[in-house]
């Protein structure tokens, strides 16, 4: 009589607990402490399926302040939608947790974490939480998805940045189907850079603007993360890339900034296509004195606006991108 064929399953320890196939666990990043000795507990939740496969990382809240990701990665856990068939789901929801806790984009040394890796065990908060995940998280994920929006009051329509040079991250941007593909190279300290540096695979999803929580850019980001998965054979949501919309790459791209400072109207709507020439904002004085017009600098679309009611002289008003021939 013949026994089952036993499977050998890889063995996979992270933060110390062994995660046994078809087992799950919330598991804690500990890297700091309050000043009343209260730890900082950054929660990192961990499923994974009988059969072996891809480990996909999905994490948010690199910035504290950007509610957006967070509320992402929160639904796709609310609907269970993280225990996949095949291989493993790490969800990350909030990374900078002192950020959060404040709901300010930095830590509380001032430091941007996202400027700060690959990190260092003995350097300043940012660089020991940067340390600690590339050292415990990172060496565990095949593909990482890190949800972003932009910064202050400025509003990025849904888009997803790689590196076009990097094939197989731009198959994963088309299947994601958002509704701009951005080429965007590696920028010093990043996350991104490191996780690269790694011969590892990340898109970078940005939507929305700070300290908001945005239904059409939650569901754009949701609706991309489960067609990744499901791409990546870990589970069948049921859900097709839409075939009424392609994305638009986008290659050349530059800021429009305030001529002067003043109050900021601005006439068109984010993500719409614009000719050279055409009015799309006004910067005014409070006194009458005059009004100045924003005329589109190059033909393309609005990925972006800054919200601000009120502007300096060369602020960031309006990010303009040309589109690329799809690759």
């Amino acid at each position: 009589m013949s026994g089952a064929k036993k499977i050998n399953h890889k063995k996979m320890t992270i933060l110390g607990q062994e995660i046994l196939p078809g087992k799950g666990a919330q598991l804690n990043l500990e890297v700091a402490h309050l000043h009343t000795r209260t730890p900082i507990q950054v929660p990192v939740l961990v499923e994974r399926a009988k059969e072996d496969g891809p480990t996909v990382l999905v994490m948010a809240g690199l910035h504290g302040d950007e509610l957006n990701g967070i509320e992402i990665v929160r639904r796709f856990l609310r609907k269970k939608l993280n225990k996949p068939t095949k291989g493993t789901i790490i969800c990350l929801p909030i990374f900078n947790i002192f950020g959060f806790l404040n709901l300010q984009r930095e830590l509380p040394d001032g430091r941007d974490l996202n400027r700060s890796f690959p990190g260092s065990n003995s350097g300043s908060l940012a660089a020991q939480f940067a340390f600690h995940f590339m050292k415990e998280i990172a060496p565990h994920c095949d593909y990482i998805i890190d949800f972003h929006t932009g910064a202050a009051q400025r509003n990025n329509f849904p888009q997803i940045r790689c590196v076009f040079s990097d094939q197989e991250s731009v198959e994963l941007a088309k299947v994601f189907n958002p509704p701009f593909i951005l080429h965007s190279g590696l920028i010093a300290k990043t996350l991104r850079e490191s996780i690269v540096k790694r011969k590892k695979k990340i898109l970078l999803f940005e939507g929305g603007k700070s300290n908001n929580i945005e239904e059409n850019v939650v569901e754009e980001g949701l609706n991309g993360l489960k067609r990744v998965i499901s791409h990546l054979g870990m589970r069948n949501y049921k859900i097709d890339i839409s075939k009424d919309r392609e994305p638009i790459f986008i290659g050349e791209n530059k800021w429009m900034r305030a001529p002067s400072s003043g109050m900021f109207q601005c006439f068109v709507a984010n993500g719409t296509a614009v000719q050279k020439g055409e009015v799309l904002a006004l910067v005014t004085d409070p006194y009458g004195k005059y009004e100045k017009q924003i005329k589109a600098s190059q033909t393309g679309f609005v990925i972006c606006i800054n919200e601000a009611p009120v502007v300096y002289k060369g602020d960031a008003i309006i990010h303009l991108a040309k589109e690329k021939p799809q690759l």
